[in-house]
């Protein structure tokens, strides 16, 4: 597997793995798959050195994306910008061999090194895989949304996971 910054080449290969989640599962509160249109912004946030970066993992070969990880501004206040939002997403049949912990992994030595604070992973509960990772990583539960996703018909809980990066 090779991580590496992502490039404007993978948005296609991005967008479809994100909306596989879209339509599948309660892992992201979209309802409705995202264009590259709608993806622009979002996609222009990242860089290679700052707090805010998009990782990709891809097969040896480097023509499969196996997933992706990024963080993104935990709010839109000034006072926040050491704090980030992350998220990984893997594709289903990459999931579960140790890929993700590399990624992942790949993703907060890279944003120790951008002088980030805080990072927190937002996981729509129940999810076991998940929890799983932020625990093996060195993520702590730091609190948990009530009912407050509407998805598939019913309500998703959501768990604050924290990175602690330093003292």
């Amino acid at each position: 597997m090779n991580i590496r910054p992502g490039e404007s080449r993978d948005h296609g290969a991005i967008i479809t793995l994100y909306n596989h989640y879209v339509r599948h599962s309660a892992a992201t509160f979209d309802v409705e798959p995202v264009t590259a249109r709608e993806r622009q912004s979002w996609f222009a946030q990242f860089s290679a050195d700052g707090p805010w970066q998009l990782l990709i993992a891809e097969d040896a070969s480097q023509t499969e994306l196996l997933g992706f990880a990024c963080s993104t501004p935990l709010r839109p206040r000034a006072a926040y910008r050491r704090s980030v939002e992350t998220t990984i997403y893997m594709a289903p049949d990459a999931a579960g061999r140790g890929r993700g912990t590399r990624l992942y992994g790949a993703l907060l030595d890279a944003l120790s090194a951008a002088d980030v604070h805080r990072a927190y992973g937002v996981v729509t509960v129940p999810n076991p895989p998940s929890i799983a990772l932020h625990e093996k990583l060195g993520f702590r539960e730091v609190g948990r949304l009530s009912e407050c996703g509407w998805k598939f018909e019913r309500w998703w809980d959501v768990a604050f996971c924290e990175y602690r990066f330093g003292s």
